[in-house]
């Protein structure tokens, strides 16, 4: 097959055009291509010693998904591989499965393309020891190119298993567990809880997680699995999404509301008065917590986290706030190395929404956070006391925005280094800018001056040929000064889409 098998790799997983229906995207992640990533997936297992295998395999509720799961399926039995169909999963319940003791498998594979639009699918893959990283991928792709597939002696079976209700179990328990209430069995009694599951996966939350604990559930939007995504896109970052869970919050006067991105492995909330709690102040409250059972230790966030985001951890809280690189398996890599140098570190969290807990296999699960937070949520109840004082002092600047450069050179990375080389040799002579000493990625700049009273960071997208820059100020009118500031640099680079950068 003449496929060009490097842009299927999406960092540590693989993603591609599943179907046909958007203008200029062509499959490329057909069901013959993805048969042979399951032939590639079992030859890579046993390369790396496994014998007889038994994989899981679910996915979300993409329109693609059940024809790519078979053929997928396929692939693996083809090389003698068992498979257990788990049907309509979450991505952390498909590496919860490898540490099941209901069922035994040897690795987990999700087939999802998180937050992407209809037409995309991809896979998610997990061992015992967690999700591959990005260098498993590229080998993975690699055997799939070579095509060198034996014919197995023995041809695998597929059976199938409903393990997200396990999962559900799991997290009912851990959450009755850690509240100990007086009612036990329902620690969420009396509480309204809205749950938008976007028409993804996480429709299991309202039904097999919230309604057992006794809570109200009436109000949740959105949870039965639809492809399409008619309603919104099911994603805490987008704005569309977060707006409709807050009106529901409102609409029905509920405590909290959740919301999950298409495969659960993000997550927000809502609070009682129906205000976003995501970024920046998703960070903040979970951080309120972990730093109450672990004080003094390091929280790993992404390198867009606010100034005021850092004062909170590191002065109010006494923790160490850790930025590092955008990328889930970055900052959870980051956590785990800390780990390692005895610095203790209890969360991986991107403002994206991701994050991980030391305490739940450094797995980035949008469910597992929310139980936590219910857990706090549930407590605080019990005292009269609401979920939003652990951030009533946490700074929020006055103004922030988020801009996307294009990139029109082909050699997008180097032109990108470059950009960034300019911008940091201009703000080192810019009155009243100050380059942050210790950045792990692109270029961070605290900006003094009276009239800006900011930082932003200018720094190149994981995989795309894009610019990201973060601007924060807290004077009105700052994020513009900056802006205009940094236009004025930029302009001078002709490969620079700057039309949506006024």
């Amino acid at each position: 097959m003449e496929i060009n098998w490097k842009k299927l790799q999406n960092g540590s997983d693989i993603r591609g055009v599943a179907m046909d229906g958007v203008a200029g995207e062509s499959v490329n992640l057909s069901c013959e291509i993805i048969e042979t990533i399951g032939k590639s997936f079992v030859l890579w297992l046993k390369n790396k010693g496994a014998t007889q295998l038994t994989i899981a395999v679910g996915m979300d509720s993409r329109i693609s998904g059940k024809k790519l799961k078979k053929s997928f399926s396929n692939g693996m039995v083809s090389q003698g591989a068992n498979v257990v169909d788990c049907g309509l999963a979450s991505t952390p319940a498909m590496f919860m499965v490898t540490q099941s003791e209901k069922i035994a498998v040897d690795a987990g594979v999700m087939l999802t393309a998180s937050h992407l639009p209809f037409n995309r699918n991809g896979l998610k893959f997990f061992t015992k020891q967690g999700g591959l990283e990005k260098n498993d991928i590229t080998e993975i792709l690699e055997i799939a190119s070579a095509g060198q597939f034996s014919v197995s002696e023995q041809i695998g079976t597929i059976s199938e298993y409903d393990f997200i209700s396990d999962y559900s179990e799991l997290l009912v328990r851990t959450i009755r567990e850690k509240v100990n209430a007086p009612n036990y069995d329902k620690p969420l009694d009396g509480l309204k809880i809205i749950v938008d599951a976007g028409n993804g996966s996480g429709g299991f939350f309202a039904y097999k997680v919230l309604t057992p604990l006794g809570a109200n559930i009436e109000g949740s939007q959105f949870l039965n699995p639809d492809g399409r995504f008619p309603n919104h896109i099911p994603n805490p970052e987008d704005s569309k999404a977060m707006d409709s869970i807050c009106e529901a919050v409102k609409r029905n006067h509920a405590d909290f509301g959740i919301i999950f991105d298409t495969d659960v492995d993000r997550s927000a909330v809502v609070d009682q008065n129906g205000n976003p709690i995501n970024r920046n102040t998703l960070i903040a409250l979970i951080s309120a917590i972990i730093l109450e059972e672990h004080p003094g230790t390091a929280i790993v966030t992404d390198s867009i986290t606010s100034e005021g985001l850092s004062w909170f951890i590191n002065t109010k809280l006494k923790g160490i706030h850790q930025r590092f690189k955008r990328g889930y398996k970055n900052v959870i890599n980051e956590a785990v190395r800390l780990n390692n140098e005895n610095k203790p570190s209890w969360i991986a969290i991107e403002t994206s929404g991701h994050a991980a807990l030391k305490e739940n296999y450094f797995l980035d699960d949008g469910a597992y956070l929310v139980a936590k937070l219910l857990v706090k949520l549930a407590q605080m109840k019990l005292k009269n006391q609401n979920l939003t004082n652990l951030i009533a002092d946490l700074p929020v600047p006055i103004e922030s925005m988020e801009y996307r450069i294009l990139i029109k050179n082909r050699e997008f990375s180097n032109y990108g280094q470059n950009v960034i080389e300019q911008v940091t040799e201009i703000a080192n002579s810019t009155p009243g800018w100050q380059t942050e000493p210790k950045n792990y990625e692109g270029i961070r700049v605290k900006c003094n001056n009276l009239d800006e009273q900011g930082w932003y960071l200018v720094r190149m997208s994981l995989h795309d040929p894009i610019i990201p820059i973060n601007i924060e100020a807290d004077v009105k009118g700052g994020v513009d000064i900056i802006k205009n500031k940094l236009r004025a640099i930029l302009e001078e680079f002709s490969d620079l889409d700057l039309k949506h950068f006024v």
